[in-house]
């Protein structure tokens, strides 16, 4: 998780680009941020991912072969 203050940073500059514009520096440190935002939270995604099983109404396992291949490469590590 991004910490608060970063997120909050996030949002000043989100406030400030819509009302009186960016600086070249903060229009920088936006996209720096954002791009840090975005890989926690594909980070984030992944990890839920990983950790799901889906079964069908049978009580087969039906998990993508593609999750269980994620699966198998976050037990190597």
């Amino acid at each position: 998780m991004l910490p608060n203050e970063r997120l909050a940073r996030i949002n000043e500059l989100a406030k400030k680009a819509k009302t009186t514009g960016l600086t070249e520096h903060e229009a920088k440190e936006q996209s720096k941020l954002r791009r840090e935002y975005l890989e926690v939270f594909r980070s984030s995604v992944l990890n839920t991912l990983t950790n799901v099983k889906i079964i069908d109404p049978m009580g087969d396992d039906v998990t993508p072969d593609k999750i269980k291949q994620l699966k198998s490469k976050k037990k190597l590590h």
